[in-house]
Order: C-alpha cells, then sequence, then structure tokens
C-alpha cells in the first residue's frame, strides 16, 4: 500500500486551516470554521436576528391579546358608550401595553437573565478559605501587574483603573452563559486594544506587550469562575474524549504514517517532551500560557520529524504526528482547555502567527480523533471494531497475515518494526522467566543439599564418638630436673664473696 493510500484518511488541506469566509485569517473548528472576528460578527448577526424575531413574536401576541380584550370589552359594553367608560378603557390599555412593553424588554436584556437568580445568590458566601487561597494565587499576578504599568506612568493609572472596574463588572455576571461571558472579554480586549493603539500611536508590538499583562491578570483572577462553567457541557466533553482516546489506545505509529522513528535517542526525548508540553497545558490558568504549551509541543515534533527524516518537517508530516502524541499524552480536560483559550484568548493570537497555526491543528487532531474510523487507518470495519472492542489487537494478527513476523526475505510481506521489536522483547522477557525458574529450582536444590550435608556430618561424628570414645587421664606432678640423669656433673653453684674492706 503506498505512502498517499495511507495518508488518506489523516492529510488536512493547508487551506482548510483558514476562516471559511475567506478573510485570509485561522479558522477554528469551535466558530464553525470561522476565525474569531468572523465569528463574532456572525453571533452578534443571528443574535439580533433573533432578538428581532422574538420582538415581532411578542408585538404579534400583544396585539392578538389587545383585539382579544377589545372583543371582550365591546360586548360588555354594546351601543353607544359614554365619554367616560371610554377614556377609561383607553387608559386600561395603554397601562396594559406599557406592563407588556416593560415585560418584553426585561425578558431580552441581558440583566434579566441574573433576575431570577438574585434570592440565590444573596444567601452565597464565599468561604474565607477559598477567598485567601484564591488571593494567595493571584498576589504575585497582581504585584507583576501593577510594577509593569509604573512604567506607564499616567496611561499605566488609567489601564489598571478600567482593568479593576472591568472585574468588578464581571463578578456580578457569574450567572451568564459562557458565549455571553467570553463576549464581554472579546469586547474588553478590542476597547482597550483601540485604547492603546491611538496612545501608542500605531505600534503593535507596544500594544502587544500591554495586552498580554491585561490578559494575564484579568484571567487569572476570573480562571475559576469562568473554566469550564456549569453552564456548559465541557465536562462531559472531556469526559466523553477522554474515553475515546482510551479505546484508541492500539491505534500505532505505523496506522498513523507518522514520520517519526522513536527508536532515535534524539526522537524519542523530543516525543516525551511534547507529551509533557500537552499535558501541562491543563496546570496553566492564563489562556496565552496555554497556548505557549500547544507552542512549545508542535516545536519539539516538527524537531522529531526534522531528526528521523534529515530534512525540514512538512505540514503534511506535522498534523499525523500530533494525533499520535495526543493519543500518547491523552491530556487531561482538553476540550476544557480548547473552549478556554477560543474563549478568552487575546484573538489576534488564534487568528493569526505560529500560536494560531499550531492551536488550529491541535483543534483539527481533536475533530480527528473524535471522528477517526476504519478507513481513516486503512482498516477494515471488522478489525476495528475489534480493536475498539478489546477483542483484538495489531500484535495479535500475526497469525491471520496482516502483520506477520517472518523473516524478512524476498516476497515475505513488510513487518511492523514497533510490532516486532515488541514481540522480540516479550520472547526476551519469556526466556528470562524461564531462566529465573531454573535459577530458582537450583537455587531451592542446593539449599537442600547442604541441609542434609550438614545432618549427615553431625550424624558421622556421632557415630564415631559411640565407637571411640576418648579416655582423658589426669597427669602426674613431678619435679622439672626429675628426669635428668647427668645432674652430678653439673658444676656448684655460684656464691657471692665477701672481701674485708
Amino acid at each position: 500500500m503506498s505512502q498517499r493510500t495511507e495518508r488518506r484518511g489523516i492529510h488536512v488541506d493547508q487551506s482548510d486551516l483558514l476562516c471559511k469566509k475567506g478573510c485570509g485569517y485561522y479558522g477554528n473548528a469551535a466558530w464553525q470554521g470561522l476565525c474569531s472576528k468572523c465569528w463574532r460578527e456572525e453571533y452578534q448577526r443571528v443574535r439580533q436576528k433573533q432578538i428581532q424575531d422574538d420582538w415581532a413574536l411578542a408585538e404579534k401576541l400583544q396585539r392578538e391579546e389587545e383585539a382579544a380584550y377589545a372583543s371582550s370589552h365591546g360586548q360588555q359594553h354594546p351601543g353607544h358608550a359614554s365619554l367616560g367608560p371610554f377614556s377609561k378603557f383607553e387608559e386600561k390599555k395603554t397601562n396594559e401595553k406599557t406592563r407588556k412593553v416593560t415585560t418584553v424588554k426585561k425578558f431580552f436584556s441581558p440583566s434579566s437573565r441574573t433576575a431570577s437568580k438574585k434570592e440565590a445568590q444573596e444567601g452565597k458566601t464565599t468561604s474565607p478559605s477559598i477567598s485567601r487561597h484564591a488571593s494567595f494565587d493571584t498576589d504575585q499576578v497582581s504585584k507583576d501587574f501593577v510594577d509593569f504599568l509604573k512604567n506607564l506612568h499616567k496611561p499605566g493609572r488609567e489601564i489598571h483603573k478600567q482593568c479593576r472596574a472591568f472585574l468588578v463588572n464581571m463578578s456580578s455576571k457569574k450567572d451568564l452563559g459562557a458565549d455571553e461571558l467570553s463576549e464581554c472579554v472579546q469586547d474588553f480586549y478590542q476597547n482597550m486594544a483601540d485604547r492603546l493603539m491611538s496612545h501608542f500611536k500605531g505600534s503593535s508590538e507596544s500594544v502587544e506587550q500591554v495586552m498580554d499583562q491585561v490578559e494575564k491578570y484579568i484571567m487569572t483572577r476570573l480562571y475559576k469562575s469562568v473554566f469550564c462553567p456549569e453552564t456548559t457541557d465541557d465536562e462531559k466533553k472531556d469526559l466523553a474524549t477522554q474515553n475515546r482516546i482510551r479505546a484508541l489506545h492500539w491505534v500505532t505509529i505505523q496506522m498513523l504514517c507518522v514520520s517519526m522513528d522513536e527508536e532515535v535517542p534524539e526522537v524519542s526525548e523530543n516525543v516525551v517532551k511534547a507529551i509533557t508540553d500537552i499535558i501541562k497545558m491543563d496546570s496553566k490558568k492564563v489562556p496565552r500560557d496555554k497556548l505557549a504549551c500547544v507552542t512549545r509541543c508542535s516545536k519539539h515534533i516538527f524537531s522529531a520529524i526534522r531528526i528521523t527524516k534529515n530534512e525540514p518537517a512538512s505540514a503534511d508530516d506535522f498534523l499525523p504526528a500530533l494525533i499520535y502524541i495526543v493519543l500518547k499524552a491523552n491530556p487531561p480536560r482538553l476540550q476544557s482547555n480548547i473552549q478556554y483559550i477560543t474563549r478568552f484568548c487575546n484573538p489576534s493570537r488564534l487568528m493569526t502567527g505560529e500560536d494560531g497555526y499550531y492551536f488550529t491543528n491541535l483543534c483539527c487532531a481533536v475533530a480527528f480523533i473524535e471522528k477517526l474510523d476504519a478507513q481513516s487507518l486503512n482498516l477494515s470495519p471488522e478489525e476495528f471494531e475489534r480493536y475498539m472492542s478489546g477483542q483484538a489487537s495489531p500484535r495479535s494478527l500475526s497469525s491471520e497475515g496482516e502483520w506477520p513476523h517472518a523473516a524478512p526475505g524476498v516476497g515475505a510481506p513488510a513487518t511492523n518494526p514497533v510490532l516486532s521489536q515488541l514481540n522480540h522483547n516479550l520472547e526476551l522477557l519469556s526466556g528470562l522467566c524461564s531462566r529465573q525458574e531454573a535459577l530458582m529450582e537450583a537455587a531451592q536444590s542446593l539449599q537442600a543439599d547442604l541441609l542434609s550435608w550438614s545432618e549427615s556430618v553431625q550424624q558421622e561424628v556421632h557415630d564415631i564418638l559411640e565407637k571411640y570414645p576418648l579416655e582423658v587421664t589426669p597427669a602426674k606432678v613431678s619435679a622439672i630436673d626429675s628426669n635428668n640423669t647427668n645432674n652430678e656433673n653439673l658444676p656448684s653453684p655460684i656464691k657471692p664473696q665477701v672481701f674485708a674492706g
């Protein structure tokens, strides 16, 4: 099977990564293939149309109710009506109309979403321990933000004031949906960027530096209330994606046609770093920091491909490798992190640059994993179902001839090197187990021999002692020179001589 045929289910045209509106920016699967700018415009257009349709429906219902009311009133007062009752009727009609219009306005106003929950909010109090913990997490970020703004002097004070006012405003909108919260944050980003652009006189680099600090300060404080909110199904999607990746544990690097040789130490090191970075994404609070983890992971993938191929990696090589890394890492809360970046990251980072490109590919990789089927991996539907259900694995298909382990030769089918290495390791382990069992049997036999030898030696010593008992005779005490026959020939002892002085 040719390389092109194997890539059939994985290859993504680079034009598919761009916005469907043709604006030239990168699109996003969460935005139905649109960039953040076009998505906001489309979202506002649909929202405005919905509001207009709701208004038209409300006015229609109001007219029908007024007609029914007038008809019932006319039946109660037939003939000529006096001016008094007619004026009261008009007054009542006007009051009823005013009340209904006010009700409709309240129904469609953003504040109405929280009106029904005011009583519940009044009964809620934040735990002091939670507040202290949150303050510990944000103290350093606040200090760094203030230190950064000091260099801007008067504009810095104004930026800090606007940010604090925005946080106070957001604290009263915790019951809004995720899209409404995202809209508020994105509007703040846009307004702040416009003001900074006029202040720095079009210096995009300075504006980007300030906006990075603003995003870090704002989102660190809002993280707990806007990451994976209860109003969304992000958590449900996280569990579904995690279970999906677990079910695909059998997918090999060859099935995805990944141009990486993990047997090369440098390639294996880059693969480990890529997996570490994509997992580390969940520990970050700022969208820009999460996006940086995706960028670092992607660069490690490009390095691994370049080392393997000894040439620069292409975009066609990158996406299958990214899919493989995601399958191998199974990052925690992957969908929640993607949605968090999509909703609250500075849109300029997602629309252009390498960060936007890598993030768009990550979204494509996750979408591919969700829709991965037998055709994508060049398998039959029966094989794919057996793998997914755990009834079989690619390693067990050697008997069926798909991944044979015969020695390579003329006419022999190609062998999967990873599976061959796996089988070789299993054979080594099997041989090692056999040698260990033999060693344990020899050790037990030696232990038994030592015990029997010790018992036999003790028995022999006991038998000899019984046959030849040991008799100890007392020793005779005599003078030291009693047996010396030459004592008579010894000279006389030396005696001292005394001289008279």
